[in-house]
């Protein structure tokens, strides 16, 4: 399928003519007013199209169409809602191998994972579809006879989404989805950077909702952080802010929400660590890191950037890495033979030589890559051989998180200096170790042992399945997306007590009057 099929089948074949509206308030706005913005592939360069962005009058129409559909969406049972959700995700499936290429395309992971991620897409409205007969509450014995005491949960309201680049459709889904079976609605702020994402996602998924009369339901305002950015974060009537992206991001979104007494749902900055052991098995975990550190370049949030080696097996498990280090293919994302594209743009390409630099100032060794990568045809695209460094747990590099494909080599001497320095960074997102021997792995996977939000055993850094709960720790953002009860965060608890008597006793025994 090539890029014009693409685009036609998504409803984009005006991207290249003229600007495309990037705003959506239960209906599109034809000429927004926010300026434009020009979407790059970064395998080529290629333009793919041009999209007029949203201002602050555009904004207060997303707020005002997610407003009115919340009143009535709201009153809607959760399963007609789920049924909604369910004739989404078949569309998706219908649109999944022109989305999936779009992604490619417009962010620049291979195909094999673009389509895995609208696949996830569908994997969340499936597992929606179910949440809906499974909002549940919980009942309690009161203490005041003839008194029923129990919980339910309503609608939380109108939400904002901030997502990024990396992820372009899926996070969307993990929040969008199961917000609207629990009966929200929602402004989504894409990332810039691939905004014909975006709109595909709208153009797929508003003819189902608005036959029903919903189209108010998902909003789309693709915009700048001034001012539609900073204004979602700062409007109370946003109750939930759910906000994928960096640290810094997440601390500047955490601040303004918090200080509104809003909620704010963080999935930030991984920085995360592989345990290798010697009993481990050495091509599983192989396979581990290679795709942990070089799938979508190194630019997942769970991609491994540490790994630390048992000293007794360091040496040769290095010399393997380096082996098929040196027989990755990088080239174009579209082709069936790439494991690792380009990354975003010409920015990451100059952190991470940065980052290369800042570690050799600071003792680290260049064992591999370090340098661009020429790709035949692809002239205009960002490629970076994929890196490995040697490293010492007390270089402060460690600390910082490089999204891109560079990963750091540590030795230790035993599994407690292990966790160790995986806990000592910031962020505490993904974390995996690699051991046959079960005391170490449930050492591991103790409260003693890994510090993160996700803890694997024998299993990489990357790659997360819906059913569990997604999100980490610390400067992570405490945040839990997709599956398990993270459907509690688009929702208000409200505890009920009922009296079927004509007596009124009150709690702890009190007596009054």
């Amino acid at each position: 399928m090539n890029t014009s099929d693409v685009l036609a089948s998504l409803g984009l074949s005006d991207a290249a003519s003229g600007p495309l509206s990037g705003v959506y308030a239960g209906k599109w706005i034809a000429t927004p007013s926010g300026g434009r913005v020009t979407s790059h592939s970064p395998g080529d360069g290629a333009v793919l199209g041009e999209v007029a962005m949203g201002g602050a009058d555009e904004y207060e129409a997303c707020v005002a169409s997610a407003e009115e559909a919340f009143q009535r969406w709201r009153t809607v049972p959760a399963p007609q809602r789920g049924e909604l959700i369910r004739q989404c995700g078949d569309a998706l499936r219908e649109k999944k191998d022109a989305l999936g290429a779009l992604v490619t395309l417009e962010m620049g992971k291979i195909l094999p994972e673009g389509l895995g991620e609208v696949q996830e897409m569908i994997d969340i409205a499936d597992f929606s579809v179910g949440l809906s007969r499974q909002l549940y509450g919980l009942t309690m014995h009161s203490e005041r006879p003839g008194h029923r005491m129990y919980e339910q949960w309503h609608p939380l309201g109108v939400m904002g989404i901030i997502s990024a680049f990396n992820f372009p459709v899926a996070v969307w889904s993990w929040n969008a989805f199961i917000a609207a079976v629990c009966g929200d609605t929602m402004i989504w702020k894409p990332s810039p950077i691939t905004p014909l994402c975006a709109i595909a996602v709208q153009n797929i998924v508003n003819p189902i909702m608005e036959a029903a009369g919903f189209g108010g339901v998902f909003n789309l305002c693709t915009a700048d952080v001034n001012p539609v950015g900073e204004t979602m974060i700062a409007d109370r009537r946003l109750p939930l802010i759910s906000a994928t992206g960096s640290v810094r991001m997440g601390k500047r979104v955490g601040e303004v929400v918090g200080g509104r007494l809003g909620r704010s749902l963080l999935e930030l900055g991984g920085n995360n660590a592989l345990i290798i052991m010697p009993d481990a098995n050495m091509e599983l975990a192989l396979s581990g890191v290679l795709f942990g550190a070089c799938g979508t370049a190194g630019q997942r949030c769970t991609s491994t950037r540490r790994v630390i080696l048992h000293e007794d097996i360091a040496e040769e498990f290095t010399a393997r890495l380096l082996k098929a280090y040196k027989q990755i293919p990088i080239g174009n994302p579209m082709e069936s033979s790439t494991l690792v594209g380009p990354v975003i743009n010409e920015a990451a390409i100059d952190t991470m030589m940065a980052s290369i630099e800042t570690a050799k100032q600071q003792g680290g060794e260049l064992l591999c890559g370090g340098e661009r990568a020429s790709v035949a045809g692809s002239e205009g695209g960002f490629y970076m051989q994929p890196t490995v460094m040697k490293a010492t747990p007390d270089m402060d590099i460690l600390q910082h998180e490089t999204f891109a494909p560079l990963l750091y080599l540590i030795t230790v001497k035993d599994l407690d200096e292990a966790i160790a320095v995986q806990n000592g960074v910031t962020q505490g997102l993904s974390s995996a170790i690699f051991t046959t021997h079960m005391q170490q792995a449930e050492r591991f996977l103790s409260a003693a042992g890994s510090d993160c939000g996700i803890a694997n055993v024998n299993i990489g850094t990357s790659g997360a399945e819906i059913g569990g709960a997604f999100g980490g720790e610390k400067d992570t953002g405490g945040g839990r997306e997709a599956g398990s009860d993270s459907w509690k965060a688009y929702m208000r608890r409200q505890t009920c007590t009922l009296n079927y008597t004509d007596d009124l006793p009150l709690a702890q025994g009190i007596t009054f009057g």
